[in-house]
């Protein structure tokens, strides 16, 4: 597979505080549950906690955030596991391959960070995210029964971080 670019006028970073408004505004738009700021305010140092942002070139204000991804990574029992959780791009700037070049990068800094798998859960009716996962690499581990409050299984998903880079993975520059 050929590695994702990174759309015309995107720049993926890591979070700052500035960005927090935008990111919880985001969350509340995507999903039904969603995490409160001072959720993402502790993940603030974590490497895996990366921004989409979009220049505005017909104005001179500040970029806007348009998607982020929150991960990181938990010792193992010497095997450290990356954990992506949470990933949300804003309606306005869906099908045009952020999410997929959030993913992407957030593999690459849970791999330099150490992890040598990583896993994620996702809605089972969430078939977009689903797609995007298995397409990244991802494979589905387990079903949790009942994992979200409304009652909706998870899918775990799992993903051998060398095997993705040294084979078909989808590592950027």
């Amino acid at each position: 597979m050929a590695a994702p670019t990174t759309p015309a006028g995107v720049t993926i970073r890591g979070a700052e505080q500035s960005d927090l408004g935008s990111i919880v505004d985001i969350e509340r738009a995507a999903f039904d549950q969603p995490w409160p700021y001072t959720a993402f305010e502790r993940f603030l140092d974590e490497p895996g906690f990366l921004v989409a942002v979009e220049s505005s070139v017909e104005h001179d204000g500040p970029d806007a955030v348009v998607g982020y991804v929150v991960g990181d990574v938990t010792p193992n029992f010497g095997r450290d596991i990356g954990h992506v959780k949470d990933l949300a791009v804003a309606d306005a700037a869906r099908h045009r391959g952020i999410g997929r070049s959030l993913l992407v990068r957030s593999l690459v800094t849970l791999e330099v960070d150490g992890a040598e798998v990583v896993k994620l859960e996702v809605r089972e009716s969430n078939d977009a995210a689903r797609t995007l996962y298995r397409d990244v690499g991802f494979e589905t581990a387990r079903r949790v029964p009942r994992y979200y409050r409304d009652g909706e299984d998870a899918l775990v998903m799992v993903l051998g971080v060398a095997e993705w880079r040294d084979g078909d993975g989808e590592a950027e520059p």
